[in-house]
């Protein structure tokens, strides 16, 4: 359909993103191996140690100044869905929540009323490269629950529904579904006050893989839904018979399907889809209000309580090389993969 493609825009290193989502970033680090400690075995020279995004060598320090990541930082006022394809995470919060996870895992964390974390990436191989992937999506929240308590929950990749199908030429397709619904196929629910556990928000979060010359048809959704698929890896696609270029966010009506077509080679997509939240949005750093003056709140707020405070003795706390994935939850609770 010729009205099917709202909008096209390329995709640079954070990923423009409609209500109710706030952005998305793509984390595709071409690490070395370790050095014994979690680090890069090799020389730091000549990067911005703190503020590192270079992507010299094709990897990047970001915040770390020995382990790469992002340590100690505060949040309020909207969610984090951080979906590791390849690699490992290791979380800790002011909740006193920890764990690492990796290798298709999700982890989906309501900041609410605020909270403290670190998300580092351990390179626990000596011997070989420790490749990184990874996608963070920042999802808003309604006025409403922008003030509930701070949450977070595993999504194991054992618990992550994929759907394979084959087109008429036998040519295969594969959806992994970390939100939403798909051929009778769900996740685990999202933490109890996202916007995606409203029944009626029409939240859905996949990444798509389509082998050379595969076919696939993305299902509609409700009317009133924004539906925007990220093409990032691969060469040709068309949507709805319209021609988009590689690394180029499209934006479709979501109420219709929308055909999906691989040019020679394989390509992959991300979906993100939702019912607009409608209200107005006041964003400053690692905070996401409505207002101005709710911004200036939470920065006071922040440095008054420091959000509970950080029980770990370090600013980027890691485990063990050995440590395998796992969850420990504020209450003590241990959650391993299924």
């Amino acid at each position: 359909m010729p009205d099917l493609v709202l909008a096209t825009r390329p995709l640079g290193f954070v990923w423009d993103t409609d209500d109710p989502f706030l952005f998305c970033v793509h984390h595709e680090d071409a690490y070395p191996r370790g050095n014994g400690q979690l680090a890069p075995a090799a020389s730091l020279a000549g990067r911005k140690i703190g503020s590192d995004f270079e992507g010299i060598d094709g990897w990047r320090m970001y915040h770390g100044d020995s382990v790469p990541g992002f340590p100690q930082h505060p949040h309020r006022g909207f969610e984090t869905v951080t979906l590791v394809r390849r690699g490992l995470v290791d979380h800790a919060d002011s909740m006193g929540a920890t764990g690492r996870f990796g290798g298709g895992d999700a982890q989906w964390m309501t900041a609410g009323s605020g909270v403290q974390h670190s998300e580092m990436f351990p390179l626990v191989d000596e011997q070989a490269d420790n490749p990184l992937e990874l996608f963070q999506i920042w999802l808003n929240l309604p006025a409403a629950d922008k003030m509930v308590p701070p949450h977070y929950k595993m999504l194991w990749s054992e618990q992550v529904p994929t759907v394979d199908s084959v087109d008429a030429r036998g040519l295969a397709s594969s959806v992994t579904v970390i939100a939403g619904l798909l051929d009778g196929r769900a996740p685990p629910p999202p933490p109890p006050h996202s916007w995606a556990s409203q029944p009626d928000a029409d939240v859905a979060i996949w990444t798509i893989r389509l082998a050379a010359g595969a076919t696939w048809t993305v299902p509609p959704a409700q009317a009133g839904t924004q539906r925007t698929l990220y093409f990032f890896d691969g060469a040709h696609l068309a949507v709805g018979g319209q021609a988009v270029g590689r690394r180029t966010a499209v934006r479709v009506r979501a109420d219709r399907p929308a055909l999906l077509e691989a040019g020679p080679e394989p390509v992959e997509l991300l979906m993100l889809q939702g019912r607009p939240i409608g209200e107005p949005v006041a964003h400053h750093g690692p905070f996401v209000m409505n207002t101005r003056a709710e911004l200036v709140q939470a920065f006071n707020d922040y440095q008054t309580t420091r959000f509970g405070g950080w029980p770990w003795e370090r600013q980027d706390p890691v485990h063990e090389a050995t440590k395998g994935r796992f969850a420990r939850h504020a209450d003590g609770e241990v959650e391993l993969p299924a």
